[in-house]
């Protein structure tokens, strides 16, 4: 857009401020373009590669959203990626840093803002946008607008091509912090990989919101997760699986009754027969009791308990993997597919959702004792009966929390630190408010 002369002069005073004190900082602005001295060493090659732009509600293939091959989070491989990209990062705060984009004005194709030079100038420093362009140019055209969908991927945030509020706060986290964050998921890695190395395992990193399972150093399968949302955070931990159990019985966790279904149940009484649970006294295996005779604003989870059919409106979905530990979280099936379409999923109560599910079952149960047919699971899905399949086999499981990797092509990326855990306040604020609603959804673990 073009903008009036006041408003230019006004934001001309801003720039001229901020552009003094960045190159204030930066060792390579004095001779030469203000990128020399920043190496391309480690840095991505994106040639020919184009992001995947979310013109409207995403389709599931439009997300782009998984890692791209089979090197696993927990590898050496990973490890020396990590160091590469720190080594990168290094030299970049070594030379002062990439620019801050002034104001908090959408910038869209299209506009033409001074603060596109700006925009620009970041870009490349991380590669996004080649350093054949224009650092100059104050057009926000197609080639910006790519470079701003690269990075939105590389960062978990909606590739919609704009720089929306969300992907503004996120090219405007220093440098340093970006630094301090490789560091520190280089730590988490490590600590990952310094455990005895097993065969098979499978890994959930929480805030990449996806899923790799693992065989002989290489990953074998990725999926989809839904994860915990605030308050009701998925656990890091380390357990092991042990039981499939084909059309679980959900068992309502007293947590979820308390805060959510008995004050759902003072307006919808008809919510537990509408979602076919039960309702029991004691335990989980007490007598079934009539819900109409309780009062729901003074019921107590320790003492009424409540338990869903199996079906396929159950909130676990047609199978639940059994992995025993102190949280009391598993992965299990949902009915609620469309959430997988979202970009950032944290919708849960704290166990973990996996799209496609079935193909991680098949490859959980490949060494069973007649489980070396894939088919097997849906011959179980087609009989429609409930089964629990012991593993003789039993497969460790990782919860991780990793917020910042690199890949083998020096592609970077980085996730919201969705529970805040990286002690950054500027990377606490990278959210997407302005992503579209999840559908509604039912009470689910």
């Amino acid at each position: 857009m073009i903008l009036s002369t006041t408003v230019l002069r006004g934001l001309g005073f801003a720039l001229l401020a901020v552009a003094m004190a960045w190159s204030g900082t930066s060792a390579g602005a004095q001779d030469g373009n203000w990128w020399e001295g920043i190496t391309s060493f480690g840095a991505p090659d994106y040639s020919g590669k184009r992001a995947s732009l979310e013109r409207s509600q995403p389709r599931k293939d439009d997300l782009n959203d998984l890692r791209p091959n089979d090197v696993p989070w927990r590898s050496d491989e990973m490890l020396a990626a990590m160091e590469s990209a720190i080594a990168r990062y290094e030299q970049i705060v070594n030379k002062g840093g990439w620019p801050t984009i002034p104001g908090n004005r959408m910038l869209r194709p299209g506009d033409s803002d001074e603060r596109v030079s700006y925009l620009r100038r970041r870009l490349m420093v991380t590669g996004e946008l080649p350093r054949s362009s224009s650092y100059n140019d104050y057009e926000y055209d197609s080639a910006v607008e790519q470079a701003v969908a690269r990075y939105q991927e590389n960062n978990g945030l909606r590739t919609n091509g704009r720089v929306d509020q969300p992907t503004l706060a996120a090219l405007n986290v220093t440098a340093q912090e970006r630094l301090a964050q490789l560091k520190l998921n280089h730590g988490r890695i490590l600590e990952l990989v310094q455990q005895p190395t097993e065969e098979r395992y499978v890994l959930v990193n929480i805030p990449a919101f996806q899923l790799e399972a693992v065989e002989r150093y290489q990953t074998m399968l990725r999926h989809r997760v839904i994860v915990g949302r605030n308050g009701r955070e998925t656990p890091t931990l380390r357990a092991t699986i042990r039981n499939l159990n084909f059309f679980p019985y959900w068992r309502v966790p007293d947590s979820v009754a308390q805060l959510d279904v008995f004050p759902r149940l003072v307006t919808e009484p008809d919510y537990l027969s509408n979602e076919h649970i039960r309702v029991l006294t004691g335990d989980f295996n007490g007598p079934e009791i009539d819900p109409s005779a309780i009062d729901w604003s003074q019921a107590d989870a320790k003492r009424i308990k409540l338990k869903q059919d199996p079906g396929p409106q159950n909130a676990l979905g047609l199978v639940r993997i059994d992995m025993q530990n102190e949280h009391g979280v598993y992965m299990h099936d949902t009915p609620m597919k469309p959430l997988f379409q979202q970009r950032a999923r944290a919708f849960s109560a704290g166990c973990v959702r996996v799209q496609d599910v079935f193909r991680l079952v098949e490859w959980l149960a490949r060494y069973e004792p007649g489980w070396e047919n894939p088919g097997q699971v849906q011959a179980v899905l087609d009989a429609g009966q409930a089964l629990d399949v012991q593993l003789t086999r039993p497969i460790p499981v990782y919860f991780a929390y990793i917020t910042a990797w690199a890949e083998p092509d020096g592609r970077i990326s980085f996730r919201p630190d969705i529970y805040r855990r990286d002690g950054s306040a500027a990377m606490a604020e990278v959210f997407d408010p302005d992503a579209p609603p999840p559908p509604a959804q039912g009470l689910a673990p």
